[in-house]
């Protein structure tokens, strides 16, 4: 039953897809360029770390940029919300949702911006801060918005995977044709022989490498700081079994862990319970992600110290990616 509602749902994706194609339902533009990051499945493919990295490339080369996004688990209901305008973080994540607010505090310099339609919140931003480039944050399924360039993540196992709610998919794989770039994450999950597989079978010249490496430790209040000797794990991600590995392979040893669902809204009898597991397990600190520590900015603090191990995304062949870039947003201007 759950393979024939997969088959049903990819079938009803690809005829939206379609209905776009022939027009049946209108795409709107913005006056910037929109370059989408977005996945196949959900959650879990490093697409949040590629997002930062690909508005870091944009600006570095002197572009002003505004990464829209949906601001999914926040509280916000409205039209357009303005997460930060380059200059301050003026949400919270119980307003703007956890990412939005870590990719604000990770990019101080970016405006970002959430609502349910991106092309409403794309014209907010060009209205208040005028034309910018909009990085399109989860956009591969967020047909209504047009895009200069198409970015998806893919872990390395999507494709053996089914489409909703047989698997993790939102898509099947020929969805994988519109993308102008195909970033290939959890690198480890396969041998070097299965990585050249996938990238002749989805064509070399647009698929790309992507690692995840540890971009230094911090307090919640983004202050540098040093690894812990022993650390108890907090999160609330999908995928935590990819933060362990982070931390581990950062050489901290790990005494024990409290992993939540995804986007888990923290309570403060929770986070009490967690501090007596660590301290019980013989941990020196609490070790969480930068996306769990945007959730904890509403919590009183605790006795035992907090640091978060920031992780960002290296690809591989950089510069072919920020020619690719590049490219499009200047056709597009």
């Amino acid at each position: 039953m759950r393979r024939l509602l997969g088959s049903a749902f990819s079938g009803i994706a690809a005829l939206r897809v379609e209905a776009y194609r022939r027009g049946l339902l209108s795409r709107q533009r913005l006056a910037g360029p929109v370059v989408s990051v977005g996945n196949l499945g959900v959650g879990g493919s490093g697409k949040t770390p590629v997002v930062a990295r690909v508005a870091e490339l944009l600006m570095e080369a002197g572009e002003p940029v505004s990464i829209l996004s949906r601001g999914y688990g926040g509280s916000f209901s409205g039209d357009a919300l303005v997460v930060s305008d380059g200059t301050s973080v003026l949400a919270s994540s119980a307003v703007a949702g956890d990412e939005p607010v870590m990719l604000a505090l990770a990019l101080p310099a970016a405006v970002v911006a959430i609502g349910p339609r991106r092309d409403v919140v794309g014209r907010a931003v060009e209205a208040r801060f005028g034309r910018r480039v909009h990085v399109l944050d989860d956009g591969f399924q967020h047909l209504r918005l047009a895009r200069d360039l198409d970015l998806v993540c893919l872990d390395v196992r999507d494709l053996e995977d089914q489409p909703l709610p047989a698997g993790r998919l939102r898509e099947s794989p020929p969805a994988l044709a519109r993308a102008d770039c195909i970033l290939l994450t959890r690198l480890e999950a396969a041998s070097e022989e299965e990585l050249r597989a996938l990238e002749a079978r989805l064509g070399p010249a647009r698929t790309f490498r992507v690692e995840r490496r540890a971009a230094g430790w911090r307090t919640l209040g983004g202050h540098a700081a040093q690894p812990p000797a022993r650390a108890f794990l907090l999160a609330g991600i999908a995928r935590p079994e990819r933060f362990e590995h982070d931390v581990a392979s950062a050489g901290v040893a790990v005494a024990g862990r409290a992993f939540f669902r995804d986007h888990h809204r923290f309570r403060a009898d929770e986070l009490r319970d967690v501090e007596k597991q660590a301290r019980a397990a013989g941990a020196t600190a609490l070790v969480t992600t930068a996306k769990d520590a945007a959730r904890l900015d509403y919590l009183p603090p605790l006795e035992m110290p907090v640091v978060v191990l920031h992780v960002g995304a290296y690809v591989q062949g950089e510069s072919r990616l920020r020619e690719r870039l590049l490219s499009a947003v200047r056709k597009a201007a």
